[in-house]
């Protein structure tokens, strides 16, 4: 019921309104984003990559209503492709189809994402494109395959989230592609036809899928994007049962969460890349993060009353 409601507020703007003029959200924020310019992110980024962890840098933001809107989003992400190549940052970027323009249209979106696409190309930086509620799923795909495919972009990825009652043929059908996949559990609210709405069946699901995924032989490769501790260790035992596939996975880990983790998992030899958001549009996304943690919510709430 809680991450329920979460997630409703995550889309409301009335809420929206009230959380972002207070202060003492926008500072508690900053435990999930790394602040809200392009210093800010290289600065995180540099911080990670001395660690030993790769990132992936994602400039804040959704579903934009007109055309001139998305050359802001574009000419930031272009701005920190240069300067990931500038800087020799380990780091990938992703991005979401509706900050390029998804809603307003398919053609607009495809222009600036071949933009995108074709600078990080040049400099061998990978893209992921996120995936956002069900309603963009078929859209997604599609345009991911086309980009990969039509296009020759062999440094695009996309996202296929575990509560989907639709994600196991998805997954079977993407591995023998040989795609490029960040699985992680799913955000946003969605109706139980279209989501299993039991966490327990959740976890199953992304486990399953997981191991078919990496079983299936050929060049597919797979994020592991979850915080579980069931499903990491899980994840651990077949990497070490079948050492070949720790060349076509590694973990994937949200910033500002269970650090000592990704430090633990990076120090036993797997590649772990750490999700590292930057940009002022940082509500949904704070929002979806308490959902998905309610301890960070009591976290907040004892701060905020502790003065």
């Amino acid at each position: 019921m809680l991450r329920r409601l979460l997630l409703y507020l995550s889309q409301a703007g009335w809420a929206r309104r009230w959380v972002t003029g207070w202060g003492t959200a926008r500072a508690f924020a900053r435990r999930f984003v790394a602040g809200e310019t392009l210093d800010d992110a290289l600065t995180a980024t540099h911080a990670l990559n001395r660690k030993g962890l790769l990132v992936s840098l994602d400039f804040l933001g959704e579903s934009v209503h007109e055309a001139k809107d998305t050359e802001l989003v574009v000419s930031t992400y272009r701005g920190l492709i240069q300067r990931i190549a500038n800087e020799e940052a380990q780091a990938s970027i992703s991005l979401k189809l509706t900050h390029l323009g998804l809603d307003i249209g398919e053609d607009l979106c495809m222009a600036n994402l071949r933009h995108i696409l074709g600078d990080a190309k040049a400099h061998a930086i990978p893209v992921t494109i996120d995936m956002e509620s069900s309603e963009y799923t078929e859209r997604t795909l599609r345009i991911y395959r086309t980009l990969r495919d039509e296009y020759d972009f062999s440094n695009v990825g996309t996202v296929i989230q575990a509560y989907l009652r639709r994600t196991p043929d998805d997954m079977r059908e993407l591995a023998a592609e040989g795609a490029h996949i960040r699985l992680c559990k799913g955000a946003y609210l969605e109706p139980e036809t279209v989501a299993l709405p039991i966490k327990a069946d959740v976890d199953q699901q992304y486990v399953d899928v997981m191991d078919a995924y990496l079983k299936t032989p050929g060049s597919a490769y797979l994020c592991i994007a979850t915080h579980d501790e069931r499903i990491i260790q899980h994840a651990e035992a077949l990497l070490q049962r079948d050492t070949q596939l720790i060349q076509r996975s590694e973990f994937q880990m949200l910033y500002g969460i269970r650090a000592a983790r990704q430090d633990a998992l990076a120090a036993a030899g797997y590649p772990v890349r750490v999700y590292v958001p930057f940009g002022d549009a940082w509500y949904p996304y704070f929002m979806r993060r308490l959902a998905e943690r309610p301890a960070n919510l009591w976290f907040f709430v004892k701060n905020f009353f502790g003065g």
